[in-house]
Parts: structure tokens; sequence; C-alpha cells
């Protein structure tokens, strides 16, 4: 059967996921199309992008992006720039799908609109379902819109829980390559650089993902998604070390069988997958020689060196805002670290402290996500202070 063109709007077109949703788009011989791009601010990747893909639509935040994109875009194409650049092109009436590549809380408006406006959004940020997913199933509701996986990870469970029953379901079992220090100890981890964690082994992404894919706060952010997505508790929902990245997630039954899903470590498998799901479609990427594997290997995460999963679940389990904490301290706590303003080794203890600050409440409103979302951040900026003055 030959599927009909679908029509994409790709949020974060000149990032990493963004770069590579266009990849897909390139390569799918006319059956996606991107009708329209959003970016934040940069103008002559995004003008290039235009040149070659044509969309209807482009959307920036920065007005000096817009200034340069001014008179040089496609005559088909439209230019619009504001903060709602995000919300604008999610919701853009003439596309079908949406590949949310927007990372951060910032990607939690542009979500909303775009399930409001009942799209199929290919979803790879966590931070929103993360921080404010009472806002996001109440959108769906509104818009009729569908959420599906694009992180690796989230999409293998995706993929291993259709081929079951939710009540045979045991445990969900998350993959994490352990990042590039799975072998330091402590005070190794303490002297880590910015440059150091910058340099995944097996995965090319953006520069917050690749932190916290070595600080392990990705897989805590995952464990809190996975939750969200697909409701199960804290106790149905284990991470195992798996440096090869070549098994996603599994998911064990109660007659003890164990579903995984294998493929290359390569994002644009998942966003494929996404955007024409529940088809199959004949994929150009990462296919999977197994006889040219040395070996797959699984350990148990040390919750010592890397504390984030211990404080995912904790905040997991304390429900409420805490999840919307544990994400916005990460988020700050990372940003100091690259400044070089805090350790390695001070994210971790940044979000506890911050953890231990939870303000009560549910995450039911922007206004309450958006207030603890503002008052971890401050909360870690003051910390870090504290930890190592200006």
């Amino acid at each position: 059967m030959i599927s009909a063109m679908k029509r994409v709007a790709i949020l974060g077109s000149t990032g990493s996921i963004g770069t590579q949703a266009l990849e897909v788009i390139r390569a799918s011989g006319g059956t996606l199309r991107a009708a329209a791009l959003c970016a934040k601010s940069r103008a002559e990747l995004l003008l290039e992008q235009a040149a070659e893909f044509l969309p209807e639509l482009v959307c920036v935040e920065d007005e000096a992006a817009a200034r340069f994109l001014e008179g040089k875009l496609p005559r088909e194409t439209a230019l619009h720039c504001g903060a709602d650049a995000g919300s604008v092109a999610a919701a853009y009436g003439n596309a079908d799908s949406v590949v949310h590549g927007i990372g951060g809380f910032a990607g939690t408006a542009p979500l909303v609109a775009a399930l409001r406006a009942g799209k199929r959004v290919c979803l790879a940020n966590k931070e929103s379902v993360v921080c404010a997913m009472p806002l996001v199933e109440r959108a769906m509701l509104e818009g009729g819109g569908e959420l599906l996986p694009v992180d690796s990870e989230q999409s293998a469970l995706f993929q291993c829980l259709a081929a079951g029953r939710r009540e045979d379901v045991k445990r969900l079992i998350l993959t994490a390559s352990g990042g590039p220090f799975r072998t330091y100890e402590r005070e190794r981890l303490s002297r880590v650089t910015p440059e150091e964690a910058l340099r995944h082994p097996t995965w090319r992404m953006g520069v917050k993902i690749t932190l916290d894919s070595a600080t392990l706060f990705n897989k805590g952010l995952e464990i809190i998604e996975a939750a969200h997505l697909f409701g199960f508790g804290a106790d149905m929902i284990d991470v195992v070390i798996h440096p090869q990245s070549v098994v996603h997630s599994m998911v064990e039954f109660r007659d003890s069988s164990v579903l995984a899903q294998l493929s290359s470590p390569d994002m644009r498998l998942a966003i494929r997958y996404a955007l024409t799901w529940p088809e199959r479609t004949e994929s150009r990427f990462g296919a999977l020689d197994l006889t040219k594997l040395a070996g797959l290997t699984f350990e148990k995460p040390d919750g010592a060196r890397f504390p984030a999963l211990g404080l995912a679940y904790a905040a997991l389990r304390a429900g409420g805002l805490a999840p919307c904490v544990y994400s916005a301290a990460n988020e700050a706590a990372g940003a100091l670290f690259l400044e070089r303003r805090v350790g390695f080794t001070d994210i971790p203890a940044l979000v506890e402290d911050a953890l231990e600050h939870t303000p009560a409440g549910r995450a039911d409103s922007f206004e309450a996500v958006l207030e603890a979302d503002r008052r971890a951040r401050a909360r870690v900026a003051a910390k870090a202070d504290i930890i190592r003055p200006r």
C-alpha cells in the first residue's frame, strides 16, 4: 500500500533532532514533506534548509535572525518571528505531524499547542512530559492529538508493549549507555571538564542531552517520562547499563519472557518510526548486522557515583511538582557546569537540594509549573554561589 504524503512541522529544525528529521524527509522518496520549519536563531542554516525543503512557513524567535531571513526565503515561504514561534509552527494548519526537537522546559507550550491542534507529535522533548503531564493529557483530550516518543528508549518501550497485554507487564527496563565516565571513580568525576562531558561514546546528540547522558540525568528524566507516558509506577521501572547502545529498552512480562527492541544507535530510525507508525516502511538508515557485534553487556548502575537515578525515583514517588523541580534544577545546574561555575559532581548535589525545597501543589496549570521551575532555578543559582563564589 502506498501511503499518502505526510506534511511535517519541525520544531528545532537547526538542532540535532531537527537536522536528523530533515535527513529522514530527504530520504523518504516524497512520502514526507517539510511544511514548516522552526528555529531559535541559527538563521544561516535555517535559510539553507528553507532553500532545499521549500516549507510554507518558517518561524524564528530571534529578531536579528528574522531580519537576516527577510527577502531571502523562497517566494512561497511565509516568515513568522516572535517568542511564540514554536507554538505557531506546532499548530500550523497545513501540517499533519510535528517533530518536536525543542529542548528543555521551553518545549512545553509548543507541545500543548500541537496537541490542541490535533497533531501527531513525534516527541523528543522529555522535559515537557516530565514537568507538565497533566497539561499534556488535557491538551490531547481537548484537541485529539497523539503523542509518539522519539527517544530511542521510549520508542523501544512503545514497540515492546504493543506485543503484549498491559496487565501482563511485570516491569519496564530502560537501558543506558553509562556515558563516557561509566568507569570513573568519584574523585575523578569531580575533575571532569565540560569538554570531556560533551564527548558521548555512541550517540550524536545536542549539548544538553549529551551532558545529561554523562551525568545519567537523561536516564533519570526517562524514568519519569516512561512512568508518565505509559502509566506504570516507579516500582515497575528499572535501569540497566548497556554500553553498546544496541538494545534500547526491554519489557518483562509476568511469564518471565523479556521482549527487547534492538537497532543501531541512530535517532533517525525512531524519528521515521514515529512519523510512519503504524506502518513499518523501508529505511535507508542504521541497518544492524548482529554478526559484527563483539558482544552485548549489561550491568547495574552505580547509584553512589551517579545519584541522578535515585533522585529521579524520589521525585517520581513524591509526585506533584517534584518532577518539574528535578528537571529545572538539572537544567540550571548543567548550564552552570558548562559555564565552569560548578563542578560535575555538584550537579546532583544542587538538584537534591532543590528537591528538598519542592513547593507544594500540582502540576496542573502553566502558572504552577512555571513558578516551580523559576523557584528551582533560583535555588540552584543561589546555592551555586555558595559552593563557588564568583
